[in-house]
């Protein structure tokens, strides 16, 4: 009952953050040329959008989740 409490909260922070946070970056690095031994690399950064639509999808499941915590909880 008390791990059912745990993942209900983590999905409203989870799906707060998403609404919060719409979007994240993350840098990588690739080969740009390699002739021989030398080696020519670029960083790059892609973003990642995250629409509003699943933080509202996570809170409501987490709230689901936590309903069915206080539920099986006075049972």
């Amino acid at each position: 009952m008390k791990a059912t409490f745990i993942i209900g909260i983590a999905l409203v922070f989870l799906g707060a953050a998403v609404i919060v946070y719409q979007q994240f970056s993350y840098t990588t690095t690739e080969t740009v040329l390699q002739v021989g031994p030398v080696t020519a690399t670029a960083e790059r950064t892609h973003d990642v959008a995250l629409p509003a639509l699943l933080g509202w999808i996570l809170i409501g499941g987490g709230a689901v989740v936590l309903a069915f915590a206080a539920l099986s909880k006075k049972n």
